[in-house]
């Protein structure tokens, strides 16, 4: 009963958020949340740095996947410093690897990609935690299941992968078709699942001149997705069902960034099939000898335990401090730039 009274809390706080944010974001108001002066020019305007929502949905999304691995790791005993440690290292990888990748596949110096992100924490996160498991039991006396660890991290990236995707209809990227290009079943049946973006700032504006035009919704039939897809892995998991839980969040993302790509309009590669669709190819029998590797036995899982991590004042430190830095890396808009004047109101004086 506690196991889905949690996860239907989950489904109830995301849906009034979705239904939001699907109307709102497209607009021109909700791309950049302020701007700081930090050189001034010889008219005496300010050039400003652009801080953008793009980042605080990115930093919330990241937030909120690690605040479900605490959860779900406390709920099968996992210690909080070891995962702590496991999830900043495995960050320390793959943001600085994912901005790599993105440049070579995109052929841009000012990019970050998701996906390469994920492809490096599926290839890179058993291993990690194996070897932190194998370090951790000498020298801190903590033992814990591999597979609980990669299970839980799995089953948080997908629900960070769908939060993610209000990032992309605030900056107005990883867009899809317009509505008139779509398949005659698509825009019969479901031309109300399209968004129409304003402000000439917009990726979509800039990249394709499709502003003011009416795009099959994407980003948003993804978050949807994706978050079902962690509700379902979050309630295999509380049964103590990791290896399910895995490979079935594993293959919702994978599986569908492949066939999405197919719907989308954005430049990802000059390829038919992109990197990106090949890398998310091959995580699939990759999990596959992950599971081989790592056996699972299923152990008792208690969520209302788990959720006691959220009391420990580490745990909400470690959060604000994975959120500002997340927020400070992918907030601050490069590709946007800002001109600001200061007056005084002789009135109030």
């Amino acid at each position: 009963m506690a196991n889905w009274l949690f996860v239907s809390t989950m489904a109830l706080l995301l849906a009034p958020l979705y239904i939001w944010c699907f109307r709102a974001l497209p607009r021109e108001r909700w791309q950049i949340i302020c701007a700081i002066p930090v050189k001034k020019m010889i008219d005496g305007s300010w050039q400003g740095l652009n801080l953008t929502y793009y980042g605080f949905f990115n930093a919330t999304a990241l937030c909120a996947a690690v605040t479900l691995v605490f959860i779900l790791t406390a709920s099968a005993g996992v210690d909080f410093i070891v995962l702590a440690l496991i999830i900043t290292v495995l960050l320390g990888f793959c943001l600085p690897g994912s901005r790599l990748i993105a440049r070579w596949v995109e052929k841009k110096p000012h990019t970050f990609s998701v996906g390469a992100a994920a492809f490096l924490g599926t290839v890179l996160g058993p291993w990690l935690v194996l070897l932190i498991e194998t370090a951790a039991e000498p020298f801190l006396t903590i033992s814990f299941e591999t597979m609980a660890v990669v299970s839980a991290l799995m089953v948080g990236y997908t629900l960070g992968e769908g939060i993610g995707r209000l990032a992309c209809i605030s900056f107005g990227c990883c867009y899809g078709r317009p509505m008139d290009q779509m398949p005659r079943v698509v825009q019969r049946n479901f031309s109300w699942m399209a968004f129409t973006y304003t402000g000439n700032t917009k990726k979509i504006a800039y990249a394709h001149q499709w502003d003011g035009r009416r795009i099959f919704a994407i980003q948003a039939l993804t978050a949807v997705f994706y978050s079902l897809g962690a509700l379902a892995g979050t309630l295999l998991y509380l049964n103590g069902r990791y290896p399910w839980a895995y490979f079935f969040c594993l293959l919702v993302t994978q599986g569908w960034r492949f066939l999405s790509e197919f719907l989308r309009s954005d430049y990802r590669g000059d390829r038919k099939i992109s990197v990106y669709q090949i890398m998310s190819v091959l995580t699939l029998p990759y999990a596959v000898v992950v599971l081989l590797v790592f056996p699972s036995s299923a152990t008792g899982v208690n969520v209302l335990a788990g959720l006691h991590v959220l009391w420990n004042p580490a745990a909400i430190l470690f959060l604000q401090a994975l959120w500002i830095t997340m927020f400070v890396r992918t907030g601050k808009s490069r590709v946007t730039g800002s001109l600001l004047s200061f007056h005084v109101h002789p009135d109030r004086v």
